[in-house]
């Protein structure tokens, strides 16, 4: 990599100056430039800051024409923002309702959009969904970028099993989701099936992003089952010994993996900036049980 990984590195050597004109010239995405900047380890407003300046006095040096595939990097072109899930924390409350009971607020950031809360799941309404999930694991599949149908392919970031549950499939799915819409003023409708995981020792699923990025060949398909997605709602469903958590590097957070405590977060943009690039620490010992609800534009079908 030709940048250096300090994320606090204000100059911008030749060097790096000249990888990011040729990742652009070459079509390169600009999600993909600024990812591989934050995973060199810059900061997610150095990095923008870098990209914007190099290309702006690139541009001023050289004829417009020469860069008309240029793909866009700077904050000024991102994508529209859009309406997301979000919880009524107008005031600071200690708790909110979720229509058959309280839940607690333990903490929330307003960037990336992230908010803990604790209660959502009984010990055994967990552990009745470990239950059910488990005849049904299998190995975890991520989408297939590269297909145009939307498909999915083994990834190596991700090593757990899962399984997905049809909505309202049993009365403790139904009741979660009836809570999740409640919550969240959004439709039960609009989120994908509950996904349940399980995680060993050493597994983990690295930092990724949960939106479809555009512009790739899978993306078409993806959008055309109910939109974007803009939420996702984790549930661990029990508690590691140690390691597991919800990590979001961009923001220095990790939230430990504690039976009943959920973490929600939303991206009302598919974008880095939202800084909501996250991942499932590994397991250090013991092992770890999760619930994915992921929460569309539209309805989901």
């Amino acid at each position: 990599m030709p940048f250096s990984s300090n994320p606090h590195l204000a100059s911008v050597t030749p060097e790096l100056r000249q990888w990011i004109v040729d990742q652009a010239q070459a079509g390169v995405s600009a999600p993909k430039v600024l990812q591989a900047m934050l995973d060199a380890g810059w900061t997610e407003d150095v990095a923008l800051a870098a990209l914007e300046a190099v290309l702006t006095e690139h541009l001023q040096r050289n004829k417009p024409e020469q860069f008309e595939n240029m793909p866009a990097i700077a904050k000024s072109d991102e994508p529209e923002s859009v309406p997301v899930p979000d919880l009524a924390l107008s005031g600071s409350p200690s708790f909110l309702d979720a229509g058959d009971r309280n839940v607690k607020v333990v903490m929330h950031l307003k960037l990336p959009r992230v908010v803990v809360l604790e209660g959502l799941l009984t010990p055994q309404e967990c552990e009745l969904m470990i239950e059910l999930a488990k005849p049904r694991m299998q190995r975890s599949l991520t989408v297939d970028s590269q297909s145009e149908e939307g498909g999915d392919e083994l990834n190596d970031d991700r090593t757990s099993e899962g399984m997905f549950f049809e909505r309202g499939e049993h009365p403790v799915i139904a009741a979660l989701e009836q809570r999740i819409a409640h919550l969240l003023g959004w439709p039960v409708e609009n989120g994908e099936g509950l996904q349940v995981l399980h995680y060993g020792p050493k597994a983990e699923y690295k930092p990724h992003y949960d939106y479809f990025e555009p512009g790739l060949p899978s993306t078409s398909a993806l959008l055309r089952r109910g939109g974007q997605r803009v939420g996702t709602l984790l549930l661990y469903l029990n508690t590691p010994v140690s390691g597991g958590g919800t990590t979001f590097p961009n923001a220095g957070l990790e939230i430990a993996a504690q039976q009943g405590t959920a973490v929600f977060f939303s991206f009302d943009k598919p974008h880095p900036s939202t800084l909501s690039l996250h991942g499932g620490a590994p397991v250090v010992e013991g092992q770890k049980w999760v619930a994915t609800k992921w929460l569309r534009e539209r309805a989901f079908h």
